[in-house]
């Protein structure tokens, strides 16, 4: 057994001062990307007992989980909520020490803005049952209240119609399994602005196994789409479907890359990666940082990039993988606005509205109304003030839409009118305390039809390149912070195996 004396450079047994020499050095994984996936990825590696140097390019970490104080309140960036269909979140919570501050939204709910001349008239509370907007049954009133009654009727046809191929074949649709199943209503008043103010992205461009898996065989199952919808809702924990944290999500961002610090890990900001090669069991990972190129040695590599980035990087050590390169996806852009207006302490939508495709006069795709859906940032407001964020930006969109491209001070004024339109209070700029923009570039999730297959592909190509070199990611996990731990520390879980299969022997 090494003595710690031995480690740390000192003479070895019986005073031989070439006894350190003959001790092999900790192994050292390089894991590429700063953002959850990578945070998540090292913390797993440290607990394996392996070196862990993080690089990230930008200048600093967490991806799309980021806070900011905005108006003297504590606020989130991007990310505000966690899936509680899964006890991922809340346990990483627990172990860095922030179960206590899990805490549950408004009861409230939210609504969905349909097109039509009233605005006001033609917005609906969003039935709560079901899957993705997809109902479990069509002729609950709270559903029949947006479809109407002939297409609560039409989706009636689920439960008698022969299931059919939809439930095995490849490459299926959200889109085509709902219209197929429940018709154009449930289609286009439920699931598409569910779908797009979570994805971005419509219907028919989702691969429904990669936006609600599980679903499809579900329904094989059962017979029906909304049985199947049923089942999945009722398979959740009871309680609310998300959850947050008082205080912000980047919480979590924090309390990881202290964890990982306070561990001895290597985390770099500002270094973009330009290259990775292998060399015989070893990679290099070169580095420019200012205008300084490094090469670092590891043992392993774990790339944690987003997915063009990620491809760019393995092509040269893996050819093949250059093909499947990922198309780009768009952006958003987040508007919050902290506004005076006691009429908002009644939460006239709820927790917040999502907004169909048609709606005139609203270029915004969903409104959270944060004081009426968080508890904790309500007490922190007081009475009479509001933090409402607007997003900005879906799949299909054109350089003249509103959007990643409008100037800050345009997105300013659609969103103060937007607001007022889709809550159905008059606000004026005298209202606005502060308000700020955030954009995140190409940061939606990739589900497309056909990027299931094109995942699998590349995770084999690089299993076939080298048991020493994993990917992880949004851009293969899936939406949210749940799919994205998860399979973070699932990946690097293969790799430690891996490694300590290669040398079991080697210090930890």
């Amino acid at each position: 057994m090494t003595r710690r004396g031995d480690r740390d450079g000192a003479a070895g047994p019986h005073g031989d001062p070439m006894a350190q020499e003959r001790v092999p050095r900790r192994r050292t994984v390089v894991v590429i990307g700063g953002g959850m996936a990578g945070l998540v990825g090292a913390r797993t590696l440290l607990q394996r007992g392996f070196h862990v140097t993080l690089l990230e390019r930008s200048g600093r970490f967490g991806g799309t989980v980021d806070g900011r104080v905005l108006g003297g309140l504590q606020l989130d960036s991007g990310a505000e909520s966690f899936s509680t269909r899964s006890a991922t979140v809340p346990s990483l919570a627990e172990e860095l020490g922030l179960g206590d501050r899990i805490v549950a939204p408004d009861a409230t709910g939210a609504w969905v803005q349909l097109p039509g001349k009233d605005l006001a008239a033609s917005a609906q509370p969003l039935p709560s049952s079901g899957v993705l907007g997809i109902p479990a049954d069509p002729s609950d009133p709270s559903v029949t209240a947006v479809i109407g009654r002939a297409g609560a009727l039409r989706a009636a046809l689920d439960r008698v119609l022969p299931v059919g191929p939809l439930a095995t074949r490849t490459r299926v649709s959200l889109g085509e399994l709902v219209r197929t199943r429940m018709g154009d209503e449930v289609l286009t008043r439920l699931v598409a602005p569910v779908a797009g103010g979570v994805f971005s992205a419509d219907p028919d461009d989702l691969d429904v196994d990669s936006v609600a898996p599980g679903l499809r065989a579900t329904m094989g199952r059962l017979g029906s789409l909304g049985a199947a919808a049923g089942a999945l809702r009722q398979a959740a924990p009871a309680g609310a479907a998300v959850g947050g944290l008082a205080g912000g999500i980047a919480q979590l961002r924090d309390a990881l890359v202290a964890e990982l610090v306070a561990a001895g890990a290597d985390l770099r900001t500002g270094e973009q990666v330009t290259a990775i090669t292998r060399s015989g069991a070893a990679w290099t990972v070169t580095t420019e940082h200012s205008i300084l190129a490094r090469r670092i040695p590891a043992d392993g590599v774990l790339v944690a990039t987003e997915g063009r980035a990620a491809v760019d990087l393995l092509g040269p050590a893996i050819p093949a993988v250059a093909g499947e390169r990922p198309d780009p996806v768009p952006g958003v852009a987040l508007v919050t606005l902290i506004v005076d207006v006691p009429e908002l302490d009644a939460r006239p939508r709820g927790t917040g509205v999502l907004v169909a495709r048609g709606v005139e006069g609203v270029a915004a795709k969903a409104l959270t109304h944060a004081t009426a859906k968080w508890a904790w940032l309500r007490d922190q407001a007081g009475p009479g003030s509001h933090v409402l964020r607007l997003s900005y930006g879906r799949v299909g969109d054109t350089p003249a839409d509103v959007g990643l491209a409008t100037p800050d001070d345009a997105l300013y004024r659609h969103a103060l009118a937007d607001a007022s339109s889709l809550l159905g209070v008059p606000m004026q700029e005298a209202d606005v305390l502060d308000w700020d923009v955030v954009r995140w570039a190409g940061a939606l999730p990739h589900a497309s039809v056909g990027h299931r297959e094109r995942l699998a592909r590349i995770r084999a190509l690089v299993a076939d390149q080298s048991e020493s070199l994993a990917v992880t990611g949004g851009w293969l996990a899936g939406t949210g912070l749940v799919a994205v731990i998860d399979d973070a520390r699932a990946r690097a879980g293969v790799l430690a195996d891996a490694l300590d299969e290669a040398a079991p022997d080697a210090p930890m």
